[in-house]
């Protein structure tokens, strides 16, 4: 198996605020708020960075959590980000368009908060776009909670 691919992406943009990639044999689209001139049709390009965190962390943190021979049992994602929309609206560069996000993994596991501590940890090493956004100054927070059983 290859350690680096690379992938590769030809988009079409019907209109001004909505993208429509081809991934595998899906189409994703990105879109914009009817009240920002888009469509509606999937999130927009700042909705999908943060809930591709939260889809990583989901991913990775059950490869991790296998690995470890923990049971994350039933797994809910709480996010929380401060998004600067300096950036987006014009006004100015801004450096770190995502100054904070917290993640609260919540799971409803027989594991021990001490087992999920260490998937956690785990997950912090190689969840790729977790990695993307404390590269890009982000200061990101995932707790890892244990909630019942």
């Amino acid at each position: 198996m290859k350690t680096v691919v690379t992938y590769r992406a030809k988009a079409e943009c019907p209109t001004h605020a909505r993208t429509e990639i081809p991934v595998r044999d899906l189409i994703v689209v990105i879109d914009e708020p009817l009240e920002r001139g888009g469509t509606n049709w999937g999130p927009s390009p700042t909705e999908a960075a943060m809930t591709a965190l939260i889809a990583c962390t989901n991913v990775i943190g059950h490869k991790c959590a296998k690995k470890l021979g923990v049971d994350l049992g039933s797994t809910r994602i709480d996010a929380n980000c401060k998004f600067d929309r300096r950036g987006v609206l014009l006004e100015e560069e801004i450096d770190v368009p995502f100054p904070e996000i917290s993640l609260t993994v919540n799971c409803d596991t027989p594991a021990s908060q001490a087992d999920l501590a260490r998937v956690g940890v785990e997950t912090a090493k190689y969840c790729a776009i977790a990695k993307l956004f404390e590269a890009a100054g982000t200061d990101l927070t995932v707790n890892w909670v244990k909630t019942n059983t």
